[in-house]
């Protein structure tokens, strides 16, 4: 995979896409794969409640406001976001727990945990959507095990402190502009 080559980064549930988005891959870094998101990039996601409802189709959404470079290793339970204004002022890390992450070709898939982690330029964190995973274990989306191991995750990368990663100061080349969303996002 070439600098700048776009791959399709997917959250699938029982075999349904849930949430879909471009990314430029920009690149390894550690053994994980360096993905950018700009703003303007197409994309499609449920409803904030309606996640994991197997009868909502996902809509059209177009990421705004963010730029977002992703650390993400095949295998890996989380991922590392950086995410800056659209005026590239640095905003914080954000530490997406999910399904392992299973890589084939230009596809990127794992299922999303609704648990994440927000750290703040300072180092301060806090939990984020406490809310839509409680409503997941209580609906039964999560087993309560599978909910310990998560949060565990957090914590885990919490306790590593894996920021700052050394590419705070990463720009894109001026020529990635936005990227539409394949015709075939939606084949699992």
């Amino acid at each position: 995979m070439n600098a700048g080559d776009a791959v399709l980064f997917r959250s699938v549930y029982e075999g349904q896409v849930q949430s879909c988005g471009p990314m430029r891959h920009v690149g390894m870094s550690d053994g994980r794969h360096v993905l950018y998101v700009r703003p303007g990039d197409e994309m499609r996601r449920r409803g904030t409640w309606s996640v994991w409802d197997r009868d909502e189709v996902p809509r059209p959404h177009v990421w705004e406001r963010t730029h977002v470079l992703w650390l993400a290793g095949e295998g890996d339970l989380s991922m590392l976001g950086l995410f800056w204004s659209e005026g590239w002022e640095f905003l914080g890390w954000y530490v997406n727990l999910q399904a392992p992450l299973v890589v084939s070709g230009d596809r990127f898939d794992t299922t999303d945990w609704a648990l994440d982690v927000w750290v703040e330029p300072d180092g301060r964190w806090e939990w984020k959507d406490e809310d839509h995973f409680a409503a997941a274990v209580e609906r039964g989306f999560l087993a309560g095990e599978t909910a310990v191991e998560i949060r565990a995750e957090g914590e885990r990368v919490v306790a590593e402190h894996p920021w700052p990663t050394g590419w705070e100061d990463w720009r894109p080349p001026p020529e990635w502009g936005p990227l539409p969303l394949p015709e075939d996002w939606h084949v699992v």
